[in-house]
């Protein structure tokens, strides 16, 4: 068969074939040993000495990769923000101090309850909500308000010291007064500041 195959490359060469051409070629030797080729199989032809080529694999391309999805705070951030802004203009609080606490405090949670009884979006006690006119604090506009004039009563009446008017939203007035006007020696307190702090100074979705 080597014989045989060395005498077809020199046939199709001089017909001007390439042996990777695409049709299948058969070829054998008659009776009066004459080679044959053709494109069929028969009793003359049975050796198959051109296939052609498999047919390339199919270009995969790689799935356009996915966008990456928002956070569930980014999310509520972004439906909430339009009544923040109109808070922070209706009690000149800085919107961006209220995204602040608001991303500590509940993370956009509009329905957050922590297990000291705190709720909302600014997390309020059922004490100041009341004490700031809250009715439900479950209620997004009503508890942001609330937290707003709280954080501005505070603002006030530590004139304007931004850290102790935080402690004291986190801990109450009467402890930062306790511990000589200064940020209580509460953990959670003291963990609370700084991290209100940092999202201050990044940018707030508005």
């Amino acid at each position: 068969m080597k014989h045989l195959d060395r005498i077809l490359l020199a046939l199709l060469a001089g017909v001007g074939l390439s042996p990777h051409a695409g049709a299948q070629i058969y070829a054998g030797t008659s009776s009066t040993g004459t080679v044959v080729l053709s494109n069929f199989q028969t009793s003359e032809t049975p050796d198959v000495v051109i296939a052609p080529p498999a047919a390339p694999a199919p270009l995969v391309t790689p799935a356009a990769a996915p966008a990456v999805a928002q956070a569930p705070d980014a999310l509520r951030a972004e439906k909430l923000k339009p009544m923040i802004q109109q808070v922070a203009k209706e009690t000149s609080v800085s919107p961006q101090l209220l995204h602040a606490v608001i991303s500590v405090e509940s993370g956009y949670d509009a329905r957050a309850v922590s297990r000291k009884g705190a709720q909302g979006l600014m997390q309020l006690m059922p004490q100041t909500a009341q004490r700031f006119g809250v009715r439900n604090a479950l209620d997004p506009m009503e508890n942001v308000r609330g937290g707003a004039l709280y954080l501005k009563w505070l603002l006030d009446y530590f004139n304007g010291d931004l850290k102790l008017a935080l402690a004291g939203y986190n801990a109450g007035e009467q402890e930062v007064v306790k511990a000589g006007y200064r940020i209580p020696a509460i953990k959670e307190t003291r963990d609370y500041v700084p991290k209100v702090l940092a999202r201050l100074s990044r940018p707030s979705p508005i």
